[in-house]
């Protein structure tokens, strides 16, 4: 998965927070859903414009951050 299709950095939107498709759901928002307790279906229910791919994206993004600050 080439995480740059779908995860986007847009200065004017929602801060320039990483979004998901340039949508105004970040990844953020995406990771507290999971991390609350929503089951991938859950969220796909609640915001039927995302995709599964979307979600396993942000998980992706999240852990190459942390990869990224432990080598730092």
């Amino acid at each position: 998965m080439i995480l740059k299709d779908r995860i986007t950095l847009e200065p004017g939107k929602r801060g320039g927070k990483p979004c998901i498709r340039g949508l105004r759901i970040t990844v953020y928002d995406v990771l507290e859903y999971l991390a609350s307790g929503m089951s991938f279906e859950e969220i796909l229910d609640d915001f039927p414009y995302l995709q599964k791919e979307d979600i396993l994206a942000c998980l992706s993004f999240a852990a190459n951050k942390e990869k990224i600050e432990l080598c730092a």
